[in-house]
């Protein structure tokens, strides 16, 4: 649900009655994890997407009927040979999608309400829902904040359950994932008895582009389409300009080293060092491979790279934080100019946050859609 909050919420803020149909568990080659949702109002309009446009019609009339009963609903759709083409998903994959209605006087309504309104204005939350169990806590909702307060309740009438629930969705919130949980109906961790789907909205991941030069420009696109915050730090000024970085969403003149040292990141922050100077780099990724973000890249050729390594192990860094370095940064597409650059360097943190191989697919035998650290199982 909160994939579509900016819309959503706009409908929520006008009283609208609408549907939202929310992908709860997938199995096999799946178009979309969980967390993916799709919403019908009262008058028929439509936003969002469940798979891709393989189920949307069925899951579209579904919306429609949930609107008219006033129930939540959960229903699954696979494989089908003799029907494949008309509702199926003709990858091979399996989706389970619970379709609620929100209606002006649906339980969950003042929840959803809150949920929608923070993610829009991008401020951390996760919702909890129930999405198997007893018939009359289907869709049941709890809005957790990142201090582990909650707002609602997931009706089991057991406040132990909302609060093993609240801290469990915290845990996932402050990580940044969407994932799962099981639990009893009295809030114990035994499985069985009910499983939510915890959806947590945080703010984009931050990827900080070091070096102001053509390359940068094209990956600061690149990462913009790709969800991230962008900033461009060089400690140039002539370079580092809004003229020539107009996509960025933050522009910093500062030496590098002394930026990161200071700047916020986390488990998410891809880090991108373009600058190929040594008397940049060194000092920077001394210091970034030694913090846990997600991705720490270097621009540079291999003599430029093994030039780098012996600098790093002169200066301290173990053999174990100079394997978290890539470099040369990016994929081998064959890369010339800096837009094929942008994009074999996109590839490649792609590949590292989804666990791909970077190989073609024509010659992988791995399954094209994998679970990766933002849509997991939570233990």
């Amino acid at each position: 649900m909160l994939d579509i909050a900016d819309e959503l919420a706009r409908w929520a803020e006008e009283g609208r009655a609408f549907a939202v149909a929310t992908v709860v568990a997938v199995g096999g080659s799946a178009p979309r994890g969980p967390g993916a949702a799709l919403a019908v109002d009262g008058a028929g309009t439509v936003i969002g997407s469940v798979s891709g446009g393989c189920v949307e019609g069925a899951v579209y009339d579904l919306c429609l009927q949930a609107l008219e009963d006033g129930g939540t609903v959960v229903e699954r759709f696979g494989y089908s040979d003799e029907d494949a083409f008309a509702v199926g998903l003709t990858c091979g994959g399996v989706l389970d999608i619970m379709v609620t209605p929100v209606g002006a006087d649906a339980p969950a309504r003042e929840v959803f309400r809150a949920a929608l309104s923070a993610a829009a204005a991008g401020e951390p939350r996760a919702l909890a829902r129930v999405v198997r169990g007893p018939e009359h806590l289907l869709g049941s909702a709890l809005l957790v904040h990142p201090d582990g307060s909650y707002e609602g309740s997931l009706g089991g009438g057991a406040p132990e359950l909302d609060r093993t629930a609240a801290a469990e969705a915290r845990a996932l919130l402050d990580a940044g994932r969407t994932g799962t949980l099981d639990l009893s109906e009295d809030g114990t961790h035994c499985p069985g008895g009910l499983t939510l789907l915890v959806e947590s909205k945080v703010p984009p991941p931050r990827m900080i582009v070091f070096g102001a030069i053509d390359f940068a420009a094209a990956l600061v696109r690149a990462g913009k389409f790709l969800g991230y915050h962008v900033t461009v730090c060089d400690a140039r000024p002539v370079f580092a300009t809004r003229a020539r970085f107009p996509e960025a969403d933050d522009l910093v003149v500062d030496w590098p080293h002394r930026y990161l040292r200071g700047t916020e990141t986390d488990g998410r922050t891809v880090l991108c060092v373009l600058t190929h100077d040594a008397k940049f780099d060194i000092p920077l990724l001394e210091q970034a491979l030694r913090m846990p973000v997600a991705f720490v890249g270097a621009m540079g050729s291999r003599r430029t790279h093994a030039d780098r390594d012996r600098r790093l192990r002169e200066a301290g860094l173990t053999a174990a934080e100079l394997s978290r370095l890539r470099s040369p940064i990016g994929l081998d597409l064959g890369a010339r100019t800096p837009e094929e650059t942008a994009l074999s360097i996109a590839a490649e943190i792609v590949a590292s946050r989804r666990g791909g191989t970077g190989t073609p697919l024509t010659d992988s035998g791995t399954p094209i859609h994998r679970e990766g650290p933002d849509t997991a199982k939570a233990a």
